[in-house]
């Protein structure tokens, strides 16, 4: 049987006041499944990036620029569908069945017909990669591979509408048990078709594309199939008919869901630049880029698992109009993602220049991702606490003010002083990451206060 976070929660508060560690276990229990998920979804682009990678560095870029552009917009496709998480749970907080199957409805839709958006945008504007100044090498085998992996956006949007009612049900194991199996799915079509196994031709770099396409396509297939089989979601079946929609229940879905994908393409955006910076730096240095931001990637989508744990709870505990707990949730969710990111750290500063090897064996690149990695080891505990605090943030459906937030950190401050500092001065690969370091800092700070303001005022007025 699931676990449901949320009967438990009821048992607990209907007994005694929940503790800290009654809080640890919680979020916990919530939060591993979609850690090990999220750590999935990234999982994709790094194998992809490991297999290509061990063809030649051009092809370890070009799928670097690759992924970093389509990101952006996959990025904003994710913080969209992130509206129906919170309204989910406060729905269920206030015992409200028919507002959950109508979120789900309403929130398919709309990620629906964003991804077809995203893919014409996609489409139309991928020979722009032509005008940025990047090696030309790169960028003809990157937009191959763009192509396909935008395509890719349609599954995938289907399989983030469940997974994020599920997860605002206080479900989030469904979409990890699926993300597992796409996985491996991945990683046998990856060794197949980009070298050439099992009677294929060897694609290279395109391989690795198609491999991503048909594994995104099996997730929407395998939770869809899930959720309406599954008797624990029987009862909100009705969520899978079509028609009868409301003009105002969209309105607030939009109006909760775009800004958060706009937090995602500011800081999403913010890191491509950076790749873009890299690039003008020389085809290696683009490469070790890529090299240490995948790994800041895994450690990053490993931790907004503790983010979804704090848009859920909060949100749940905001509905129940119970904001002692939901203060205490959030504060220890923000306690359990730095003690994650302080031994992220210390990996990266201990196995710098060994992690490099796992993607390339140029001798000339491995050195440069290393001493990038001394960099993403001093931010990850910023990008812990800010992943955390923008998600409950999420919970309390305060998502306009935090976008502003980053867009200051990240486009006012952090990228222009990273500018400067590699091409002003003689740090170059490493300045450019100071800025992004200096743009993480800023927006944690800021969250942190933001949230904290946030619920000290509802437990002012609430009690």
């Amino acid at each position: 049987m699931p676990y449901n976070g949320h009967e438990q929660i009821r048992q607990h508060t209907s007994i005694y006041p929940m503790t800290i560690r009654t809080h640890f276990k919680e979020n916990f229990h919530l939060a591993y499944p979609v850690m090990l998920s999220n750590l999935g979804h990234v999982m994709m682009s790094v194998t992809d990036t490991m297999m290509v990678g061990h063809l030649n560095a051009e092809s370890l870029a070009a799928a670097g620029l690759a992924v970093v552009v389509f990101n952006v917009f996959m990025l904003f496709g994710i913080g969209v569908s992130f509206a129906i998480t919170p309204l989910v749970a406060a729905a269920q907080g206030e015992n409200n069945d028919t507002d959950i199957v109508e979120t789900l409805r309403h929130g398919l839709v709309i990620n629906v017909i964003n991804a077809f958006i995203l893919i014409g945008v996609v489409e139309i504007g991928k020979n722009v990669l032509y005008h940025i100044n990047q090696p030309v090498e790169v960028v003809e085998r990157a937009i191959p591979f763009l192509s396909i992996v935008a395509f890719s956006l349609v599954p995938m949007m289907v399989f983030q509408s469940y997974k994020q009612f599920a997860e605002g049900l206080s479900n989030t194991r469904v979409a990890l048990v699926v993300m597992i199996l796409a996985n491996i799915l991945n990683v046998i079509l990856n060794y197949i078709l980009v070298y050439g196994h099992a009677g294929s031709p060897a694609f290279g770099l395109i391989g690795a594309a198609w491999a991503t396409f048909i594994s995104r396509i099996f997730m929407a297939i395998a939770i869809a199939v899930y959720i309406y089989y599954i008797p624990s979601f029987r009862k909100f079946r009705a969520a899978f008919s079509w028609g009868n929609y409301s003009k105002k229940l969209f309105s607030k879905m939009l109006h909760l869901g775009i800004p958060s994908g706009v937090q995602f393409i500011f800081e999403a955006a913010a890191f491509d630049f950076s790749l873009v910076m890299m690039g003008w730096l020389g085809t290696k240095t683009q490469a070790a880029h890529q090299i240490a931001i995948n790994l800041a990637t895994l450690s990053y989508m490993t931790t907004a698992g503790l983010g979804t744990a704090a848009t859920i709870r909060v949100g749940y505990f905001s509905g129940a109009r119970d904001y002692k707990n939901m203060r205490l949730a959030a504060y220890t969710l923000l306690g359990m993602a730095l003690l994650f990111m302080s031994i992220t750290a210390a990996i990266f500063i201990i196995a710098n220049n060994w992690l490099p090897t796992l993607y390339v064996n140029d001798p000339t690149v491995i050195p440069i991702a290393a001493s990038l990695l001394i960099v993403a080891a001093i931010f990850q505990l910023s990008d812990g606490a800010q992943v955390v605090c923008a998600s409950a943030l999420r919970g309390l459906q305060d998502v306009k003010i935090p976008s502003f937030f980053i867009f200051i950190s990240y486009w006012v401050i952090g990228l222009p002083l990273g500018y400067w500092l590699g091409f002003k001065t003689d740090y170059q690969a490493i300045g450019i990451w100071m800025g992004l370091l200096i743009g993480l800092t800023l927006t944690a700070i800021a969250m942190f206060l933001r949230l904290k303001w946030s619920m000290d005022r509802r437990l002012a007025v609430g009690g």
